[in-house]
């Protein structure tokens, strides 16, 4: 990509190739590591990246099973995830940053954050939370298999997604092949990667969290309102935010305005 300000990275953890976009920016500043979320790519952060990046190292990761990153590793487990988290902060060199996940990406930042509590400054929960999705499995099935693939050119992607700067981004998660464009992932690997959560609710994760933490909200997205009420009883110390004109996908659809919240986050969380 030309002019682009980020540097490819590549962490190698056992069986699998992470494959991570790294702003560099004022190494005084808190880190921030960015996860997106189920079929996303590392690349959906660009636009808050860019505006982190003068104060701060940013770090985005296409997580396993997605974008450029392994295609089909051997666990898509919870654990496996977290472990992926760790190894990226360990080996760039991230001291205690602030985590940001959007979706699947904020589940797997709960719960790095909740069992290693002295690795993270900062915890932001984008359209995530901790209770079950007992039916998510079986949804997100079917949600992808609604797509219309291969995709004859990229403007046929764009429009399938929405248009404007989300379908855009999610376009830039296919690749071109002689057929036409196809996803970065594998339909069975989206898929099992969501079994985890089908199987069990983390509310004690969330409990034991002790960082500071930060939930943005979609006002048309899919968080139930009474997981939300659940989670800021546990607790209330939890500053939320609902983003008018936000579905599920508030990174893309409000990037400035969550922009704007997370500089606040990192303005009253002192730098390690």
């Amino acid at each position: 990509m030309t002019g682009r300000r980020w540097k490819p990275r590549t962490v190698l953890r056992e069986d699998v190739e992470l494959h991570c976009r790294d702003w560099a920016g004022d190494p005084a500043g808190r880190p921030v590591l960015l996860l997106h979320g189920l079929a996303g790519h590392a690349g959906e952060w660009d636009a808050l990246a860019g505006a982190l990046a003068p104060g701060h190292r940013v770090v985005a990761v296409d997580q396993r099973g997605h974008g450029r990153s392994t295609r089909r590793p051997a666990s898509v487990g919870r654990e496996a995830y977290v472990a992926d988290v760790l190894a990226v902060a360990d080996r760039l060199g991230l001291e205690r940053p602030l985590l940001v996940g959007q979706s699947l990406g904020g589940h797997t930042a709960l719960l790095a954050a909740a069992a290693h509590p002295d690795r993270f400054g900062a915890l932001v929960l984008v359209e995530a939370a901790a209770g079950r999705s007992e039916d998510a499995p079986e949804q997100i099935g079917g949600l992808l298999r609604n797509w219309p693939l291969p995709f004859p050119d990229r403007a046929a992607a764009v429009g399938f997604f929405g248009g404007g700067p989300a379908g855009e981004a999610w376009a830039d998660g296919l690749e071109q092949r002689p057929d036409g464009w196809w996803p970065r992932f594998d339909l069975e690997v989206m898929v099992d990667s969501m079994a985890p959560l089908a199987a069990r609710d983390h509310w004690d994760d969330w409990a034991a969290l002790t960082c500071p933490t930060l939930l943005v909200l979609g006002r048309r997205g899919i968080i139930p309102p009474a997981e939300t009420d659940r989670m800021l009883s546990l607790r209330p110390e939890v500053r939320a935010v609902s983003l008018l004109d936000a579905g599920h996908d508030v990174h893309l659809d409000q990037p400035a305005e969550l922009h704007r919240l997370i500089a606040e986050l990192l303005r009253d969380v002192p730098s390690p």
